[in-house]
């Protein structure tokens, strides 16, 4: 019986298992263009919608938000999809909705004025399809992956997967802006379907990685065993998103220029971070790697707070870059070591759900606090907001150790019943 339980809990053995750079890369390239087809439109069309179709602003903020709506929906599903059908296939389903998403873009530029409003039903199903597209295809690229890489690896892929994502929407919002100025909102939908069409066909040539055998975990409690590290994450990501979201505007405020450089600062220092340090995961843990980042974020937010020049706010965008940058991987490794092997790609959705409530939340959180207090406060309130995740990390950890420690006290009473 205990042999057999071994057994459902290790991977089955796969095509083959390489954990090198360049074999993951080949994965979160996909990644890399699911959201690359993100970025394209994301600074064009709320001007597109409010300007040049003549709609309220309001509405043009919903066209951008539905999109992260249908994400946040779909993940648990894409999840099982990984799960249940194998990450080869919520990929190809993911750029297969990729696809559509280009297409039903062009069709809505081509119907701009022809009437407007079949334009822009048009245009939220396109929304929709690239939110959906999103899920399945992030989701079944990250555990195809950890698949095909190896669990020990788990780490090493979601922080490529990370710099993917970052790269593609740093990459693809200016690049649509400046097709979108020359060529019109037509050749960022054919640049969209040309990338995932391409894709589409890359991936389907990949090998797929045997699916797990074994008993799936009912959602609920997948939900229960990853809720703890999703919440950590979740208020670890109040610092990024209240800088992303407000530092333009407490710039403003303070009358001082460069806003852009601080987000630049932010994102050099994820980037470099995440590429330098990704093995400190593997070697001091995950729950010890994320103290040490929560604490140089808190430091940072808390710079940012204080700051009282911009060159002193753009030093704790950097810090808090930097602090940020390992959050993801390190508490993502022991979240989906909670679940059995074949469960880990709904719990790498459902853990990555957390990562989406903490960005959408903050926006009305955080401007109702600046409402009363001022922009300063928002750094305040995402500085009692890291300082919660990192309490959790700590309460996380000494739960870990100790169910460590039962576990080896046991291990000898097990042992001594066998010789008897």
């Amino acid at each position: 019986m205990q042999n057999t339980a071994i057994s459902r809990e290790a991977a089955p053995p796969s095509v083959s298992q390489n954990g090198s750079a360049r074999n993951i890369i080949s994965y979160t390239a996909l990644s890399f263009v699911v959201y690359l087809a993100i970025g394209l439109p994301l600074a064009i069309l709320p001007e597109y919608v409010h300007l040049r179709m003549g709609y309220h602003a309001s509405l043009a903020g919903a066209v951008i938000s539905i999109q992260y709506i249908a994400t946040f929906l779909s993940r648990p599903w894409a999840g099982r999809i990984s799960d249940h059908k194998g990450a080869k296939v919520s990929v190809l389903w993911g750029m297969a909705a990729c696809t559509a998403s280009g297409i039903l873009l062009f069709a809505a530029a081509a119907l701009h004025r022809n009437p407007a409003w079949l334009s822009l039903t048009i245009l939220i199903a396109s929304r929709l399809v690239l939110g959906v597209g999103e899920s399945l295809g992030s989701t079944g690229a990250t555990l195809w992956g950890i698949s095909s890489a190896g669990p020990e690896h788990t780490a090493k892929v979601i922080s490529y997967n990370g710099v993917s994502t970052y790269g593609a929407l740093a990459l693809g919002a200016p690049l649509g802006v400046v097709m979108e100025t020359h060529w019109g909102l037509t050749s960022v939908a054919l640049l969209t379907i040309i990338v995932c069409a391409a894709s589409y066909a890359w991936a389907a040539m990949k090998l797929p990685v045997p699916i797990t055998p074994g008993e799936h975990l009912p959602f609920r409690s997948v939900l229960g065993r990853v809720m703890p590290h999703g919440t950590g994450l979740a208020l670890g990501g109040v610092g990024y998103s209240a800088l992303a979201t407000f530092v333009t505007l407490f710039y403003a405020s303070r009358r001082w220029d460069g806003a852009a450089l601080c987000l630049t600062a932010f994102g050099f220092a994820f980037i470099a971070t995440r590429l330098v340090f990704i093995r400190t995961i593997g070697t001091f843990g995950g729950f010890a790697v994320t103290k040490v980042c929560l604490l140089v974020e808190s430091i940072g937010v808390l710079v940012l707070w204080l700051s009282i020049s911009p060159w002193m706010a753009l030093g704790g965008a950097a810090l808090a870059g930097a602090g940020y940058s390992l959050v993801f991987p390190a508490l993502g490794v022991e979240a989906v070591e909670r679940v059995p092997i074949e469960n880990r790609g709904t719990a790498l959705s459902v853990y990555t759900v957390f990562a989406d409530v903490s960005f959408f939340m903050v926006g009305p959180i955080a401007g109702a606090i600046i409402g009363a207090f001022g922009y300063r406060s928002v750094f305040l309130f995402a500085l009692i907001c890291v300082i919660g995740a990192l309490g959790i990390a700590f309460v996380l950890a000494g739960k870990k150790a100790h169910t460590l420690v039962v576990h080896d006290r046991s291990q000898p009473r097990d042992a001594e019943r066998c010789t008897s």
